[in-house]
């Protein structure tokens, strides 16, 4: 039998358990082409909460059906394959699903996997997967960092943001992580590496925390959260600066919508560069950015930040925590077979 975590109804503001349900359904038969992944790890991502909600396709997913497993990216081991790109025994990743067993065609960003000897496997779904990856296009790419220049990152102590800080540290730069609490504070200057730590729940506002932080304004901006974050950023930066637009979290829960930046003019006056992107754009240069992630790992220059929690009973709870701050770095689940 296939266990699955499905969406029971769509969140209303934030994401709570009883939002979520777990059935229990049989296993399909395959179809040409069709392998069946006995599914190992789930990648928790703030990012898919924007597709729990009823209308919320765009130019990149659709929106997740009631009833139907919920959207992850996953990694998994292949258990019964019609496909001979995909034999029996081999290890592969995609956009699958919260269920102990997934069948695909092996078309929807599925991808085999190879694992290094000595590298632990979960580190496939964060810092050598699709995190890490997010990480390096949008500082590489987007930020296009030289030494001395300022970063500065929102949801630090999150998945994407421990890894862009670190990478940007790598790279010459003077790192500033935004975050919370103060003890998420002093956990990323005393064990990520950050050279700065503001909260913006700040008494003087988060405006002014990071003019504190940056008198001279900031030269890389890496959001993840969008909203007033952003918007204090966009009022803090030098000339030329690069905006990085990644997520936007704050907005995740707001089905309204609230208005966007008011401050965009600095943008003008100040010749910034606003981007987005998705990770997804550059599978053509993924072998490019493993290597540098994984030869910076190996050096020891970037640490994998990772909770696991075990059984995908424990899925909907530990997703819904994510969106309380409740953990530091990157969330993953571990299914049984899994916790390598």
């Amino acid at each position: 039998m296939n266990k699955r975590v499905v969406l029971r109804r769509y969140p209303k503001g934030l994401p709570v358990e009883a939002d979520f349900a777990v059935d229990e359904v049989a296993v399909p038969a395959l179809e040409d082409g069709e392998i069946l992944i006995r599914n190992l790890y789930f990648s928790l991502d703030a990012g898919f909460r924007n597709w729990m909600r009823e209308g919320a396709g765009d130019n990149y997913l659709e929106a997740m059906a009631l009833g139907a497993p919920v959207m992850s990216i996953t990694l998994g081991k292949v258990e019964r394959s019609r496909n001979p790109d995909f034999p029996v025994g081999s290890y592969v990743s995609g956009r699958h699903a919260w269920e102990s067993y997934s069948v695909t065609d092996a078309k929807d960003f599925t991808a085999p996997l190879s694992p290094e000897p000595g590298v632990p496997l979960h580190l496939y779904m964060g810092l050598l997967g699709l995190t890490g990856l997010t990480a390096y296009f949008g500082l590489i790419d987007i930020g296009q960092p030289k030494p001395g220049e300022i970063v500065v990152v929102s949801a630090a102590a999150g998945a994407v943001g421990t890894v862009a800080g670190q990478m940007a540290k790598a790279l010459g730069c003077h790192t500033v992580g935004i975050t919370s609490t103060a003890e998420k504070m002093r956990w990323l200057r005393e064990t990520v590496g950050y050279d700065q730590a503001v909260s913006y729940k700040d008494p003087a506002g988060i405006a002014a925390a990071l003019k504190r932080a940056c008198p001279d304004g900031l030269d890389i901006y890496f959001d993840n959260t969008g909203g007033e974050i952003l918007d204090a950023a966009l009022g803090n930066m030098r000339e030329g600066a690069r905006i990085i637009l990644c997520g936007m979290v704050a907005q995740y829960h707001d089905d309204k919508h609230p208005p966007g930046p008011g401050n965009l003019w600095e943008a003008i006056t100040k010749r910034a560069t606003l981007k987005g992107f998705l990770a997804s754009d550059h599978v053509d240069r993924y072998g490019e950015a493993l290597a540098r992630l994984s030869a910076w790992y190996k050096a020891g220059a970037i640490k994998s930040f990772d909770e696991i929690v075990h059984g995908i009973e424990r899925t909907p709870a530990a997703f819904c925590s994510m969106f309380r701050g409740a953990n530091k770095g990157k969330l993953i689940v571990a299914l049984d077979g899994g916790g390598q």
